[in-house]
């Protein structure tokens, strides 16, 4: 994601760090590019315009031009705004009263609206709530189904509703349904069409009218850039958000939709879609983007990212394992499946400041590739094997080869590299607890 505008501005802010001193017209220029980076990123005309605008204040500001690093003075003032513009501060999902406490999905067709309805439902379940997907979408063939699946794959439970059922019917039963079972929050995936028409807006408000819920949130996807804002503005007009959730901003390399929908609007985003996973759905920070957007990366993320997927009783017995050299190649292939839940290599890169620009010299698909046949490797061998390593000679290497569809060579460089990580962990844990860095295990 934004991917085009971080180098644009990467290039821009080289510049700026290369002058001695910032004058007027070098400011200037630097915010004519910047003007350029942001129209190309698809940023609303209007919103670009405001933000160069309180930019260009600020940086005209005798502590600016007569500072030391007047260049980072600069980059600190446009950071400052992009967190204004992105909407300054996390506003968590309102899930407070009396339950079940109804959440209406809004959007067009396209938008994920449905895909987005188990994301988040998913998401809430994670915070200790217990939801039910609830589907009104009675046009689009199949929906129903879908919500259904989607509720089966993650083992959450989607409402069946009666046949012949219009959607406001639907709520009044989905209600009725959670309270007597015992459900507290209702995600509720309405129906899209593929523009905004009177119907559509008619039957969305007797079912908010019905409902009364607690959040009307917006489903956009990204990659319409300027258009998101003209469907957030008409959906706010007719049947009132309370807020947007983007979509497919893991595809949408120039971010124009995300840094147009707060200013434009009024609106915040509370959630961003950033993957086809069900667990692709991360509570929006305008911070933390702005930072992404910087290419300064985004630790606090990853860090909360690593502590959702990262098993801490395992992580326990992987210390003393290391402590006591017991590290097998089973343990190997299970730190390889916590790393995978934090995402693509790429994405994990791009949130580590100072290697987003790795993103456009490193081959990540073959990296990718990498762990997926040493996945496969390992899986080829016995438990046996697994746990004693040393037991694989010439013919267990040839086997262990021809089961994961791979070369012999392969095999030697993935038990090569697994002693070798052997001896690093030795010298660490040489000594006793003195020895190893306490930062491996948080």
């Amino acid at each position: 994601m934004f991917e085009k505008l971080q180098e644009r501005l990467d290039v821009i802010f080289k510049k700026v760090k290369g002058y001695g001193k910032l004058s007027e017209s070098n400011i200037r220029d630097s915010l004519r590019e910047v003007r350029v980076a942001l129209l190309e990123a698809d940023v609303n005309y209007r919103v670009a315009k405001d933000f160069l605008e309180k930019v260009k204040e600020k940086a005209m500001g005798e502590e600016v031009m007569n500072s030391i690093t007047p260049g980072q003075k600069f980059i600190k003032i446009v950071y400052d705004e992009l967190c204004a513009l992105l909407g300054e501060t996390n506003k968590p999902l309102d899930v407070a009263g009396s339950p079940p406490v109804p959440v209406m999905l809004l959007g067009l067709q396209g938008s994920g609206k449905t895909t987005t309805a188990g994301k988040l439902a998913l998401y809430l379940r994670k915070k200790g709530r217990k939801p039910l997907l609830v589907p009104t979408d009675v046009y689009r063939p199949a929906a129903i189904e879908q919500l259904a699946k989607i509720g089966s794959q993650l083992g959450i439970e989607a409402f069946t509703p009666a046949a012949g059922t219009n959607p406001v019917e639907i709520c009044r039963d989905a209600k009725a349904y959670a309270m007597k079972k015992g459900f507290d929050t209702l995600i509720v995936d309405t129906a899209g069409r593929l523009h905004i028409d009177e119907g559509m807006v008619q039957e969305l408000v007797r079912q908010k009218d019905l409902l009364a819920p607690r959040e009307t949130l917006l489903v956009v996807d990204a990659m319409t850039g300027q258009d998101a804002v003209n469907i957030a503005k008409s959906f706010d007009e007719k049947v009132s958000i309370d807020g947007v959730i983007l979509t497919k901003l893991d595809g949408d390399a120039r971010g124009g939709a995300a840094l147009s929908v707060r200013a434009a609007t009024g609106k915040y985003i509370k959630f961003i879609g950033i993957g086809e996973k069900l667990d692709a759905l991360e509570a929006f920070h305008p911070d933390r983007m702005a930072s992404r957007i910087l290419g300064m990366g985004d630790v606090v993320s990853l860090v909360e990212k690593a502590q959702e997927v990262f098993d801490e009783k395992k992580a326990k017995e992987l210390e003393r394992k290391l402590r006591k050299d017991e590290f097998t190649l089973e343990d190997f292939k299970e730190q390889i499946k916590q790393v995978k839940k934090l995402g693509s290599m790429e994405s994990v890169i791009g949130m580590m400041p100072g290697l987003g620009k790795l993103k456009g010299l490193v081959d990540f698909s073959e990296a990718e590739e990498g762990i997926k046949h040493t996945e496969a490797i390992i899986n080829s061998m016995t438990v046996k094997e697994r746990l004693y390593p040393h037991l694989i000679d010439g013919s267990r290497r040839t086997r262990i080869a021809k089961g994961s569809g791979l070369r012999v060579q392969d095999v030697n460089e993935l038990l090569k590299r697994y002693l070798e990580t052997k001896k690093m962990i030795r010298r660490f844990t040489k000594g006793g607890m003195k020895g190893l860095p306490k930062h491996l295990f948080g």
